[in-house]
Formats: C-alpha cells, sequence, structure tokens
C-alpha cells in the first residue's frame, strides 16, 4: 500500500496470530467524496464562515467551555435517566462508572447512528471508536470526557435499518427482518416477534455458530425492538470501553426538550429564512445543501396514531401562524399547548437533532462522516439562533479492512485498493492484463517502447522541418497509442472470458473492496467483522486507528 499511503503505523500483533498495518489514504483518491467534506479536512479559508472550529480537536480542546453553560439540575435529570436506561440493557460497570463522571461533571463526546439491524453497518462500530478516543485525548488533556453514542430510534426510515449485508461464499448476503409497525413509525417502536429468531440463525448459517452470534441471540430476541436490541448489543461490545448509550426517545428527555421544541414552533419563520439564507451562502460558494429546506419547512415532527408525520408551516402570504400536519390545519397555540401537554409526541428533525441533542448533553464535540459533516453547515444558524453557540463536529474514523485473502489477491495482481474504486468491470479487466501470458504481454510492451520511439523520432524531424506539424504528430501519437491500448484491454477480456478464476477473483475483491461501488463501510455490516474476528476486532481498531488521520484508514490484516 505504499503507493497510496501518506502515514503508516508498525506491525502490531493483533486478532489471534495476525498482525495489522494502517495506512492513511487521502479523500481526494476515494470516490464521491464532496468538495464540502475535503474543503473542511483541510479547513480552506472558504470554509471558516460555515464552521467556527477546524476538524482538529487538538486546536480547540482547551479553550471549550462547554460545561459552564450546562444546567445542574438538567445535569441531574439526565444522568438519572442515562443510569436507568444503560442499566436495562446491562451495560458495564464501566459505563456506569462514566455516568456518574458525567454526573460529577464530565463533559461529553457525542455520536450517534440509526438503529440498524446487528449493529447496523461497518461505520457504526467506527463511530463509537471515534467518540472514545476523543474522549480519552480530551481526559488525557485536563477536560474530563465521557463517549455517549446516541440511538436514532426517532427515526421513521425502517427499509434503511431492517437489514445487514455480510460477504459470503457466494458474494455480498442480504439478511433483513420483515418485523415491522404502523407505516411511518419510529423504528425505536417497531418489536421482534418470533422471526427474530429465524432472522438470527441465517446470520449464523452464513458466518457459523461463533461467539458474536451468541451476542445476536442475546440482544436480538422477541420482545425487543430495534432500538434496545441495537442497545443491548452495543452495551456488550463497548463495555470495556465505558461507551454511555442513549435513546432520545425516553419520555424523561422529551420533558427536557421541550423549551427546544417550543422555541421551533414560536420562531418557526425565523429559523426557516435564516436556514434559506444559508442554503444560498453555500451554493454561492460552490457548495451543496445536504437537506433542501422550503418556505413551509419546520423542524419538528408529530407522532399521530403511530406515525411520525412532519410539521409544515401554513404560508399563505400573510404571515400565518399556523400549521399543516398533512392536510389537518392546526394553530401556533394549540401546537404549543399539545408541546406542553405531551413532548414526548414531537422528535426533531435531522437539522434539530444537534441542537436537542447539545440542550440535554454538554457536548464538548460531535463526531460523524461527511453526511454529517455536511449537515452542520447547516445546521450553524439553528444552533446561533437557539443555543447561541455551535458545537464543534470532528470527522469520525473512516477505515477499510483489508483482509488476508484479500491482501494476497492484491499482491497476486499487483493492485492496490483504488483499482477497487472504478468497479467490478474495469478491476475484472486489470486483472486479467496482469495475468495475459508473458509473451503476449511482452509484446505489448515492445509494441508500445517501439512506438514511443519511432514517434519521438518523427515529431524530432518535423520540428525542424515545420514547427506547425508537432501539433499533428502528437495527435497521431495520441491515437496510435491509445489504439495499442485498446487491443491490449482486448485481450484482457479475452482472457476474462476464458477464466472463470480470474472474474471470481476480481468479483471477490469488489465485493471485499468496494462493493456496490460504495465504501465497505457503508456497505458490510459490523456483525461479519464481529463475527470472523471476536471482539477483539474493535481492540485492534482502537490501538492502530489513528485519530489524527481524518483521511481514509486502510486496515491490513497479515
Amino acid at each position: 500500500m505504499a503507493t497510496v499511503a501518506n502515514h503508516e503505523t508498525d506491525c502490531l500483533p493483533s486478532v489471534g496470530e495476525l498482525s495489522v498495518k494502517v495506512d492513511c489514504l487521502p479523500f481526494t483518491q476515494v470516490p464521491h467524496t464532496t468538495k464540502l467534506f475535503l474543503d473542511f479536512l483541510s479547513y480552506s479559508p472558504k470554509i471558516r464562515g460555515f464552521y467556527p472550529s477546524p476538524p482538529s480537536i487538538s486546536d480547540w480542546l482547551t479553550r471549550q467551555t462547554s460545561t459552564k453553560r450546562y444546567d445542574p439540575a438538567r445535569r441531574q435529570q439526565v444522568s438519572d435517566a442515562l443510569l436507568r436506561q444503560n442499566r436495562s440493557w446491562n451495560s458495564s460497570a464501566k459505563s456506569l462508572a462514566n455516568i456518574e463522571r458525567f454526573r460529577a461533571g464530565a463533559s461529553a463526546v457525542v455520536t450517534g447512528q440509526q438503529v440498524g439491524l446487528f449493529g447496523g453497518p461497518f461505520f457504526s462500530l467506527l463511530k463509537a471508536l471515534t467518540a472514545v478516543k476523543l474522549a480519552e485525548e480530551a481526559t488525557a488533556a485536563g477536560v474530563d470526557s465521557v463517549p455517549i453514542f446516541w440511538l436514532a430510534t426517532n427515526d421513521h426510515d425502517l427499509a434503511e435499518v431492517n437489514h445487514t449485508k455480510i460477504l459470503s461464499a457466494d458474494g455480498l448476503r442480504e439478511i433483513a427482518t420483515p418485523s415491522r409497525g404502523v407505516d411511518d413509525a419510529p423504528v425505536g417502536t417497531v418489536t421482534f416477534g418470533h422471526e427474530i429468531e429465524g432472522v438470527v440463525k441465517s446470520a449464523t448459517d452464513v458466518l457459523g455458530p461463533v461467539p458474536a452470534m451468541d451476542l445476536l441471540r442475546d440482544s436480538y430476541r422477541p420482545g425487543e425492538t430495534l432500538g434496545s436490541a441495537f442497545a443491548r448489543l452495543f452495551a456488550a461490545l463497548f463495555g470495556e470501553f465505558g461507551v454511555i448509550l442513549m435513546d432520545p426517545s425516553d419520555v424523561d428527555f422529551h420533558a427536557i426538550a421541550r423549551p427546544i421544541y417550543k422555541a421551533a414552533i414560536e420562531r418557526a419563520q425565523e429559523i426557516d429564512e435564516a436556514l434559506l439564507a444559508r442554503g444560498t451562502e453555500l451554493e454561492s460558494a460552490g457548495y451543496h445543501q445536504q437537506v433542501k429546506v422550503t418556505p413551509s419547512s419546520t423542524l419538528l415532527f408529530i407522532v399521530k396514531d403511530g406515525a411520525r408525520i412532519p410539521i409544515h408551516r401554513r404560508v399563505n402570504g400573510n404571515n400565518s401562524l399556523d400549521f399543516l400536519i398533512k392536510e389537518e390545519k392546526v394553530s401556533q397555540e394549540q401546537l404549543l399547548q399539545h408541546i406542553a401537554e405531551k413532548p414526548d409526541d414531537f422528535s426533531p428533525n435531522v437539522l434539530l437533532r444537534p441542537i436537542v441533542q447539545d440542550h440535554l448533553l454538554p457536548t464538548l464535540a460531535y463526531t460523524g462522516g461527511s453526511a454529517e459533516v455536511a449537515y452542520f453547515a447547516q445546521v450553524g444558524v439553528v444552533y446561533e439562533k437557539l443555543l447561541g453557540k455551535v458545537t464543534p463536529i470532528v470527522p469520525r474514523l473512516s477505515a477499510t479492512v483489508v483482509e488476508p485473502k484479500v491482501k494476497s489477491l492484491l499482491e497476486r495482481y499487483h493492485l492496490e485498493l483504488t483499482d477497487a474504486f472504478h468497479g467490478e468491470e474495469a478491476l475484472r479487466e486489470k486483472v486479467a492484463a496482469r495475468t495475459l501470458p508473458d509473451e503476449l504481454q511482452a509484446a505489448f510492451d515492445r509494441a508500445a517502447q517501439s512506438l514511443d520511439q519511432s514517434l519521438g523520432a518523427v515529431k524530432n524531424a518535423l520540428v525542424r522541418l515545420d514547427k506547425t506539424l508537432v501539433e499533428a504528430a502528437e495527435n497521431a501519437a495520441s491515437k496510435m497509442q491509445h489504439q495499442l491500448e485498446s487491443l491490449r484491454a482486448r485481450a484482457a477480456r479475452a482472457e476474462v472470458r476464458q477464466s472463470e478464476v480470474i472474474g471470481r477473483h476480481a468479483q471477490q475483491l469488489s465485493n471485499s473492496l468496494f462493493p456496490s461501488k460504495v465504501l465497505q463501510e457503508r456497505e458490510i455490516g459490523a456483525i461479519y467483522f464481529l463475527a470472523r474476528y471476536g471482539v477483539e476486532f474493535l481492540r485492534t481498531l482502537h490501538n492502530t486507528l489513528q485519530s489524527g488521520c481524518h483521511d481514509h484508514q486502510v486496515v491490513t490484516f497479515d
């Protein structure tokens, strides 16, 4: 990996008899990385108007004063609810001790994720580990901090969380649960019946009767919800790291968040106008808006008949204070009364969630991926309106795991991770090109070298004869070289057609490293790696991933 690395750790024994090496791959080489995210990572002057704090926590850590503005009574209420929740999920003694540190005045390093089946995608693990490492770094620097994982149980997109994907001998396999509730219900209310036992068995059939499957059976069982099962699994996985889990759907948290819900309705027009202006600023600067805001937007949902429904402003040109819940017209007074009496019927959208989170918690920093970084470019104006400060965001750890068999294939065909980023078909052709008969490879190489030399001689002669012909010569040379490389590619494709092994290896590399043309961390389920390498996998990542690398890290097991 030396050709793509700009940083490397020493090889360390880990995961049984394996050793691990970590390389830092710049996000400029990762497909689909947005300009906004790249500029944030470099903290270019152009981006600073959208992010008051740079991405490196060490640059602002000692200046952060979030704990001084956090109400002591609120801290006790939140601590009580966290203790109750974490005890119910069998959280570790270290996690419970961290709640007491929080109660005594510690700050929070927060991350969060949708409660995906069996722990969600691999990056869910990376998020939790980032919070752990940042909290450790802050504490070591004198700012006592604990890691908190926010369970996004209020989200209502069941299709995003009811499945996971794992690698099998036959390729990438999706495992899903048929469990469901009311359409558009918060996913935290979706309760498992006995059908979940068959889903766990399906995963076990693929991954084998390994210890990680015992964790699944203990967590994903009849009577649990998507949220509580996820919490039980993460409590077991991250107990040794002292991660505190937090389900915001708890009635106590909704009660504490009541002032934010109230302000979101009372100041809906003001907030909406600020978000529309921020969207224009972002687009004028050449960036994208992660969330499209309209003149009728509000930042709240309401649960009605079990379904989570967005609340819209009724825009009629008369500065109306009326709102719409589907087709029903509701006055501002009615909504505020509802919030006062039953705040747990309400929940924030993605642009209000960080504000609710930081009203509930003394947040030192939030850590998330590129999409969350993009949200924060918009959310800053809401922070200023409702909290008077903007919480720093720090990029989460991002990684691809190169397993031993995959490493052997990369070495066999002289490939890099970046070769997989072009898709399976392109990878298959490259693998085939590397396996063409030596005689044919040598013939192509000789032809290319001869063509280069001959065309160079022609070009030199033309310079002396008529300089205006040089450009024509260069164009002709380019076309001839292109034709030669096209012929080489056709030969490679012919080799693919004649070799099942090459096709199988290309597919294996693609499925493992860049499945469905996205980063491995977004597509392959966390449970796959936990089944393969056990909970020790998390210790390995914790000890070897570099918090100073805000780019993509390549973790190679050997």
